[in-house]
């Protein structure tokens, strides 16, 4: 029986040499080609520089915000606060450190000071006008309040108790305010914002 070309029987015994026999080499055709090759880094790059401490510091900006300068004087700017506070406000003649206190005294005198201070205080001093009108708001508050309880008072027995700790403690809350006005320290009643600007708008200075 004659074999075939492609017999792999293995128990051929000419199998092996027939296959060596048989097997070409087959070669890949050259390849004109070849990988391309990265570009040479550019001469203006530079290796990466390690900073010390020096070096760091060379690169800060003169003030951080963290540093506090060698010639700032804080008692100087505190000096300087009080002084302009205590300038002579026109038409009254008063500091204004005093003025701004005036309308948080407790009871009727800080009511009529806050009155007579927006009806005699230009516009142009727009600080001294607005403690006048928030004094004078927190006084109408008071009032308004206090009269509630007052008459509540009048039917049940707890509601006296309650006047009485409101007025101990709004008495004392002008007394801070007072000082804190004094002193040239921000004062802010948020409760009567509203009035505080309606008063200071509509209570115009008499010419």
């Amino acid at each position: 029986m004659a074999k075939k070309k492609f017999d792999t029987n293995p128990l051929d015994p000419e199998f092996p040499e027939r296959v060596k026999r048989e097997a070409e080499t087959v070669s890949l055709p050259k390849n004109e080609y070849k990988t391309a090759d990265f570009p040479p880094a550019s001469v203006t790059e530079q290796e990466t520089k390690k900073f010390n401490q020096e070096n760091f510091n060379a690169y800060q900006a003169p003030f951080t915000g963290q540093n506090v300068p060698a010639n700032y004087q804080t008692a100087k700017l505190y000096g300087d606060m009080n002084q302009s506070s205590k300038r002579k406000v026109d038409k009254i003649g008063l500091p204004e450190n005093i003025l701004t206190a005036l309308p948080y005294i407790p009871v009727f005198i800080g009511f009529i000071a806050g009155l007579i201070i927006l009806f005699t205080v230009p516009k142009s001093e727009s600080k001294v006008r607005f403690h006048a009108a928030q004094g004078l708001a927190a006084h109408i508050g008071i009032f308004i309040i206090g009269a509630i309880l007052s008459g509540i008072g009048n039917v049940a027995d707890f509601a006296d108790v309650g006047y009485t700790i409101f007025k101990i403690a709004t008495t004392v809350m002008m007394i801070i305010f007072a000082i804190k006005a004094w002193q040239g320290k921000p004062v802010h009643i948020e409760s009567v914002d509203d009035l505080t600007e309606w008063l200071e708008d509509k209570v115009k200075p008499k010419d």
